[in-house]
Formats: structure tokens, sequence, C-alpha cells
């Protein structure tokens, strides 16, 4: 029966997805509202489980049973396309471990052909399409590769081919399709093919990536070089190898049993890295690799700073260059900043599963998923990248296990708590790097053409990353547009951040970002978001807190608290000389504070100041 109303459709998937074990409310919820639920959710989500049992009908309603923390949907394996892809996964696996490697490839043809479109396409839910959507796309890549190894091992080289060229041309840094792709074209005597292929991934992944290829592909490289007829391969046997017989073993021990993981690969690709950002680089990997670790600990950088500025990019140029030495693989979640954080309870099932524990063993329990995820990667060399993070709270449960493993987070806050953290300051570029920055988005001959607007443009830009990336892309999508003439409209601009935005790109929504997390102060104390509208209405471009003391009528002590609020939420820089400044980008939004409070408190003391 089709489910019409859209969050109804959203439980229905997560039920379905997580068939036979308790999905609990909170999940739920976090799907339903992508990681931002109201105050009445739990509420709500019952609500939506009625209504989902009556357009079901009676004999289908009963299948979904209320359990605590939530509830669990009755399904029987071949009454999903999911549990009949699992079942023909399981098959395969049993064959390869017979020795029919023939059974074993047509069983993972049978589940590869329940394949259709992109999965959960319909469900208007980001954090459950980045979730379960991922594992999903994930699963059948994996899928897909085990049944390319047992067909290069039953000697189908040449059959293979066709496929394979139009997956690498999908997922052309997908090194473990590139050397199959290899190995059949050279097994298909196709040798120069082969190795203008790897010519062409080596310069696509320092290219895009700054890395080089990993040591399975340049293995299989030598191979081929040296003409030798049994290039090194995953052995399917190995590859399929089956789980334990003692099925009723607990998940955690089943799982810890298992011959053969996976080596996850989730780093997103990145821009070309600046020159202006090579120190930072250096220093960032200096923080990961130099130096052994006490027992017990796990490596831990951190880069912070505000939004827009980089912290990203620099992060996974970072987690690349390391990509050698991550044998075991690397993990990767964008854990969604302040705005939207995603909790444990979603990306800790998402780890577990990409790291090869079936669905069906991944424990329901937090605590039971902590302790798993600590023991699969304790003694292992993976790179766990937190993307985005807002609290050490929501990092402490992703620390991968000792005894390896490495962890790099970005977040605008310094995560001062986070044990055993080396943090990474990044600030804006300097002049000179934010040139470089503008001329390899719009052209260097372009930049150097109109110098004196070039410095005006990333002047106003505060070297702020994002707003230059952005104006760039205005340059470029206005061809007809000199430097000149964006440099005229940056200053002339009653509003400078509505001319920086572009597409659903924009500077305002990282201030506004910044601005709803400021730490608040207590009740005897001065509100930080006040202080900055003030800062706005009075125009200032640097302020003492004995100045601020004076502007809102409080102590200098209770004005430097509040100063120091908006230094650690980004929102002014820290002090120099006993002066907190606000660069051109900050000046301008404050402004727009300031006049909002202004319309909405148009008496209010601190609208007066200045």
């Amino acid at each position: 029966m089709h489910v019409s109303a859209p969050r109804q459709r959203v439980v229905m998937a997560a039920l379905l997805l997580n068939a036979n074990r308790v999905i609990s409310v909170d999940r739920i919820t976090e799907y339903i509202w992508d990681g931002a639920p109201p105050p009445s959710a739990a509420a709500t989500v019952r609500t939506y489980v009625m209504r989902l049992r009556q357009s079901l009908g009676e004999h289908a309603s009963a299948r979904i049973l209320t359990r605590a923390p939530g509830y669990l949907l009755e399904l029987g394996e071949h009454e999903s396309d999911l549990g009949q892809f699992t079942a023909h996964r399981r098959r395969a696996a049993e064959l390869a471990g017979r020795g029919d490697l023939e059974g074993s490839s047509a069983e993972l043809a049978e589940a590869l052909a329940l394949w259709r479109e992109e999965p959960l396409a319909d469900i208007p839910s980001r954090t459950l399409r980045d979730v379960e959507g991922r594992y999903l796309q994930e699963l059948r890549l994996q899928t897909m590769e085990l049944r390319f190894d047992a067909e290069l091992a039953l000697l189908r080289h040449a059959e293979i081919v066709p496929e394979l060229v139009r997956l690498v041309r999908k997922h052309p840094l997908r090194e473990a399709l590139v050397g199959k792709l290899m190995l059949a074209l050279f097994r298909s005597g196709r040798q120069s093919e082969a190795l203008e292929l790897y010519r062409r991934t080596r310069v696509l992944l320092v290219e895009q990536l700054g890395a080089e290829p990993s040591a399975d592909l340049r293995e299989v490289h030598r191979h081929i070089l040296a003409a030798d007829d049994r290039p090194r391969t995953p052995d399917p046997l190995e590859q399929h190898a089956a789980a334990p017989e003692a099925a009723v073993a607990a998940a955690p021990a089943t799982a810890r049993e298992r011959s053969c993981w996976p080596d996850p690969a989730q780093l997103p690709s990145v821009p070309l890295p600046l020159s202006a950002r090579s120190e930072a680089l250096a220093r960032l990997r200096h923080f990961l690799t130099t130096g052994a670790m006490p027992a017990g600990m796990v490596a831990t950088a951190v880069v912070t700073g505000r939004g827009g500025v980089g912290k990203s990019a620099l992060a996974l140029h970072a987690a690349h260059a390391m990509r050698g030495s991550s044998i075991h693989g690397q993990l990767y979640a964008d854990l969604g900043g302040a705005g939207r954080p995603l909790t444990a309870r979603v990306v800790l099932p998402r780890f577990l599963a990409d790291l090869g524990v079936p669905r069906d063993e991944i424990p329901g329990e937090e605590s039971e998923r902590e302790s798993l995820y600590r023991s699969l990667t304790a003694g292992r060399r993976l790179l766990v990248v937190l993307d985005n993070a807002s609290s050490t709270a929501q990092v402490r449960p992703l620390i991968p296990g000792s005894g390896g493993s490495r962890l790099l987070v970005t977040s605008r806050r310094r995560l001062a708590d986070l044990e055993g953290a080396r943090t990474l300051l990044l600030g804006p570029l300097d002049e000179e790097g934010s040139l470089e920055l503008l001329g390899s988005i719009v052209g260097p001959a372009r930049v150097g053409g109109e110098p004196r607007a070039a410095r005006t443009v990333v002047t106003l830009c505060a070297g702020l990353p994002l707003a230059i990336r952005i104006a760039g892309t205005r340059l470029l999508e206005r061809p007809h547009w000199s430097i000149g003439h964006l440099a005229r409209r940056l200053t002339e601009a009653p509003r400078l951040l509505d001319e920086l935005c572009a597409g659903d790109f924009g500077v305002r929504p990282c201030l506004d970002a910044e601005v709803a997390g400021l730490r608040r102060t207590a009740p005897a104390g001065i509100d930080p978001a006040a202080v900055f509208a003030t800062l706005g209405a009075a125009g200032a471009c640097s302020v003492s807190s004995s100045k601020v003391a004076v502007m809102v009528g409080c102590s200098e002590a209770q004005a430097e608290e509040a100063l120091d609020s908006l230094v650690e939420a980004n929102l002014l820089g820290a002090p120099a000389g006993g002066r907190y400044r606000l660069d051109a980008l900050l000046r301008a939004y404050a402004s727009e504070r300031a006049q909002a409070d202004a319309v909405r408190q148009p008496d209010h003391p601190y609208m007066r100041a200045g």
C-alpha cells in the first residue's frame, strides 16, 4: 500500500530499513525532523505511527509492534527487497566458503538484480537519506566488487570489462574498482589501456585529493608492468568469509569473530589546496602523525575557526594526504553543526555497518554500540573524520579504540574539554592568500588585470574563503562584470551581506549560526548578542571593554565577559592591545542585528548607545 503523507513515509522507511529490530522514538524523531525535533516530537511520532497503522489495514498494521524504547516492524526475509538482497549475499558467502565460486557469483548477481533507482529518493528526510541511503549505496558497491572478484577468479575477465568501465567512470576515485578494471583489461590483452587507466587515476588523485594511489593499486600496477599473469587480487574465498556457525553468540562476539572486514574509504573530494594553507596543513599532519600516544589515548586534532574559514577543506586535505598510513580505511561523518546536529545515536549504526557489522548484529543499546565500535577499531589504523561538530559530547562516543587510529575533528567551537586533543585555530587568509583563491576561481589573468579592484574585493570579504568563493562565483556567472564593478557593488551596498550570496551559499547563514550558538550569561550578566548589536549601532571597528561598559551601562568585568563570549563565538576578533576588532563582514552583520533590534525594541537602552 502506498503511504502518501510525507512524514508517515519517513516513519515507514525507518521501520522497513530496521525490520525485526527495535528502532527508538528518539531515532525516528532524528529522521523526521532532521536532527531538530520540536518539544512535542515523541507525542507526534506516536500519532504518525497510529495513522500509519490505520492506512496499512488490519493485517499489515499488526506487524508494527510497540517495543520500548520505540517500535518494531515484523517482516519476513523475503517480504522486502533489502531482506532478499541480504539473503542472497549470505548464500553467496556460504557458497564461496565451500569453494563454489560459480554459485556464489550467481547469488550476488541475483542480489544486484533487485537494485533499482537511487534508494529513498522519495523520502523527505535528509538525515535518513544520509545515514541509510549512503549505507545502501555502499552495500551495493561492495556487492558489485565481490561479484567482480568472483568473476576474475573464474577467468571471466573479458565479460566484466564493459560494466567495470561504466562504474569507474561514475566512481573514478574508488581505487578498488579501478584495480579490478586494470586487472580485467590486462588479462584481456589490453595492457596499454590498463597502464593508461592507472596514469589517469593517479593524476586525478593527485589533482583532486593531493594523494598518491593506495598501496594495493600500486601493487596491481607493478604486476602489470612486470607482465605477471597473476597480479594480486583479493581472494573471493577470503572476501566471502562466512559468519561463524555459533549464531547464538552475542552480536559483539559474533562480529569480532569475522575473518574479514571492509576498509571504508569515505573521504569526500576537496578543491585544489591553497599554498597559503600549506603551513597550517603541515602543522595539522604533524599533530596527527608525530610521536607515540600514551596507552589508551587516540591521536586527536581539532581544527577550529569561524564559519566559512575553510576548516573542512583543510581537514580533508590532511586526511587524504594520510590515506597511505591509514591502512584500514577512513570513516567520515558530517555532524551537522549546531543547527542540525547528528548524534552518535544516528552516526554509530552507520559506522558499524561501514566496518562490516551486519544490520541485525548492531546492538540496540547505545552503550553496547559504543563498546562494539571501540572493539572493532582498537588495534587498527583507521582515520576518523568528524566534520562540523558542535560539542565534545557529540564527539566522545565516536572516538575510536586505541592502538593506532586517529581522530580529526572540525568545529566552530574550541572543544577545550576534549581530552588529549591538539587544536589548530584557522584564521582568515591574508591578502596574498585571498588573491590566490580569487585567482583560482576567476583566473589569475583576470585578477592581475585589475589588482586594485581585486584587493578591494578580498578586503571586503575579510579574507574569509567562503565570501571570496561567493564573490568569484558571481564573477563567473556574470562574465560581463569587471572585478571593479563587483568591488563597487560591495562598497556601495546598503547591506553588504546581500551581495555575498550565490545559490545556496551565503555568509549570513554562517553568522546566524554563530549567534545561535552564543554562550548566554547569568541573569546578572550582560547578553553578548545585545552587546554585538550595540557595536553595530555604533558602527564600531574596534572597542575596549571599558568603552563597552560605558556604552551599555555595566561594569567593565561584565563587559569583558560579554566580549569574550563574542570572541568564543567567532563574532569578534581576539583582543590585541586591549581592543576587540570587527572586520568588514562582522561590522555589516552587527549593523543588521542593530537595525533588527531597533525595529523590535525602539526604546531599548542598548539601541541608544554610541
